[in-house]
């Protein structure tokens, strides 16, 4: 499959299966999600795994930030998260926008090869991520800000993937105006 086929074949996955990719497969396809562009080689990122009883733990976290007595039961949404965290590097070259560019990027190229390998991804964010609460449950340093979380699990038999409308790529992709076109504005 080429790489466009790929990107236009990506779905967001909002129920999955119980399944999920071991380690070592999830080892694999960082490396390569770790290729994005990346201005001074800063790699302004980080990924945490969440498994098992870390997924219970993220869910006390989020009802301790909302004010609930019991354990929030979204991140049993999903066997695997993958919390997307952009961590941020002095630099006077590569101003902190360009380094959450690159961890956004990371974590889109990497939903992009979960979803190619078989797995079943959304990308879920929300005011959680930037809770000081759920930060603590996640060890993130002051440099560091939580940019959501890949949900991975198996694609469920049956079933369709969310509906993405498609893209009116002409509209998009505009042209430099020219000075005939400011003048008029």
């Amino acid at each position: 499959m080429s790489a466009l086929d790929a990107v236009r074949a990506r779905h967001s996955w909002s129920r999955v299966t119980d399944v999920a990719p071991t380690r070592e497969e999830l080892l694999t396809l960082v490396a390569a999600a770790g290729r994005v562009a990346d201005h001074s080689s800063l790699r302004p990122w980080r990924l945490i795994e969440l498994r098992g009883e870390d997924r219970m733990a993220l869910g006390k976290a989020m009802a301790k930030a909302q004010g609930d007595k019991e354990p929030s039961p979204k991140p049993l949404r999903a066997p695997l998260l993958i919390a997307v965290v952009a961590s941020f590097r002095k630099s006077d070259k590569v101003p902190r926008w360009e380094q959450e560019a690159v961890a956004s990027g990371v974590a889109h190229t990497l939903s992009l090869l979960l979803d190619e390998a078989g797995w079943g991804v959304i990308w879920r964010t929300g005011h959680y991520t930037r809770s000081k609460a759920v930060a603590k449950a996640h060890g993130l340093q002051k440099n560091e800000e939580l940019l959501g979380w890949l949900y991975v699990g198996g694609k469920p038999v049956g079933k369709k993937p969310g509906r993405r409308k498609s893209v009116d790529a002409s509209a998009m992709l505009t042209r430099m105006p020219t000075k005939a076109q400011k003048k008029t504005k």
